[in-house]
Formats: C-alpha cells, sequence, structure tokens
C-alpha cells in the first residue's frame, strides 16, 4: 500500500483566477511546486484523492500560492478549501548526500560525539540559510541544532541517530 506525505494544507482561495493559498509542509518546495507536477488533494468527504497538475507557483507573504491545470476560476477551487496536498512515497525521488526529507529527520535521537542523549527532533524550522532541528529534552525544554557541518557529525535516518558537535552555548 502506498504511503502518503504532506506537501501543505489549502487554508484559501486567492483572488478570482483559481490559485490557492498553501501553508506549506513541504522540505523542497521548489521542487514539489514546480510546473507540471503531480500533487494529490485530500479532502475530509471524499473516498480518493483529485490528482491536480501545477501550473504555476509563487510565493506571497508567507504562502505558498498555486494554480493548477483545467481549475480557472475561484469557484472551481473553492471546495478544495481545508484540503491537504500530498504526494505519494514513490514521488519523493532521490536526495544528494547530506540531504535528508523531515520525516526522516522528525524523531531521530540526538546525541553528542561523548555519548551524551539530547533529545528527539520534533520539527524542523527553515529560516533562511540553514535549517533548525528543534530537540525537545527529556525535561520537557526544547533546544535548536543548527544544520551546519560544525554541528551535525553524522546521520542516519535507518536507525534514526544524529550525532552533534555541540558549540560553546549551544546546550545552555
Amino acid at each position: 500500500m502506498e504511503r502518503w506525505f504532506n506537501v501543505g494544507k489549502i487554508v484559501n482561495t486567492h483572488g478570482i483566477r483559481g490559485e490557492v493559498r498553501v501553508i506549506s509542509r513541504t522540505d523542497f518546495p521548489e521542487k514539489r511546486y514546480k510546473k507540471g507536477n503531480k500533487l494529490y488533494i485530500f479532502r475530509e468527504r471524499d473516498d480518493e484523492p483529485i490528482e491536480v497538475t501545477v501550473r504555476s507557483h509563487r510565493v506571497h507573504k508567507s504562502f505558498d500560492l498555486l494554480s493548477f491545470e483545467g481549475y480557472d476560476s475561484i469557484n472551481e477551487v473553492e471546495p478544495f478549501k481545508g484540503a491537504m496536498l500530498k504526494v505519494p512515497e514513490s514521488q519523493l525521488g532521490e536526495l544528494d548526500e547530506g540531504e535528508y526529507y523531515f520525516h526522516e529527520i522528525i524523531g531521530c535521537t540526538v546525541v553528542t560525539e561523548g555519548g551524551e542523549t539530547i533529545g528527539a527532533v520534533t520539527e524542523i524550522l527553515t529560516p533562511g540559510a540553514n535549517d533548525v532541528w528543534v530537540v525537545r529534552r527529556e525535561d520537557g525544554s526544547d533546544v535548536l541544532i543548527p544544520y551546519i557541518e560544525e554541528v551535525v557529525i553524522h546521520v542516519d535516518p535507518e536507525q534514526k541517530t544524529i550525532v552533534i558537535r555541540p558549540m560553546e552555548g549551544l546546550l545552555a
């Protein structure tokens, strides 16, 4: 059975020409929303997803705006509000060395090169130059780990472990 991965949530329409406003949950929006790519719309009341083809993508404020081939008006995309955009696992594709999908990193246990367990990755922030991994400690507090070579030494998605070299002040 095919596994599905969330790309984003359609939160509203935008304009009258069939654009939808999406809050993205994807690792690589520039790849996912490329013109011609297939996405699948999952609505609660439907048994089967609706396959759509990306016609256009642009960023507006903190949203991704998408339009789909064959959906040219607000009336045609209005029913998609609240729906999830997903892709099947078969569409994920290979990544370059040192690149990981969010689902591979979230849930990994983070340990120092000295063997001290820090906690587990609960989410990934994408503020700009590099990703930041949010690690929940056992006491419930969070520590932010920048995904940079100087800090992240080894990532093993199969074993769900990440080894880091803490920089001064990182774990304070």
